[in-house]
């Protein structure tokens, strides 16, 4: 937020007081907005890696980012399948050709690599 505010001209020692004021008053908080990015990601069919990577890009503390990401661990491979099957259907690769090109697709929404091996290799 800070840096938001600084880029549109805000004075340092006013922004300063302004964001700590809203901070007390519980109106801004890291820990809600993690959480809130990462459902959010997820819903747009992002992965773990992406996602920490963005949360650390908008300053999020490392501990805050995990805490958040600890939340949904348990849906990362339902999330996978469901950005998989959203972008190719629910039907199988016909060729390795296909399951190339769908690994690279799924490694850049930021899955890990050995969970789209498992998914999409592993099944043959």
């Amino acid at each position: 937020m800070r840096t938001k505010l600084g880029q549109r001209g805000f004075a340092g020692d006013t922004l300063d007081r302004v964001l700590r004021s809203l901070v007390e008053q519980g109106y801004l908080s890291d820990e809600r907005f993690a959480e809130a990015y990462v459902e959010s990601r997820i819903g747009r069919g992002f992965g773990p890696l992406r996602i920490r990577a963005g949360l650390r890009q908008r300053g999020v503390a490392d501990a805050l980012a995990e805490n958040a990401m600890d939340q949904v661990a348990d849906r990362w491979r339902t999330e996978m399948r469901a950005a998989h099957d959203k972008k190719f259907g629910s039907r199988p690769a016909a060729d390795r050709k296909e399951r190339l090109r769908r690994a690279r697709f799924l490694e850049y929404r930021g899955f890990p690599v050995e969970w789209v091996r498992r998914f999409l290799f592993d099944e043959e």
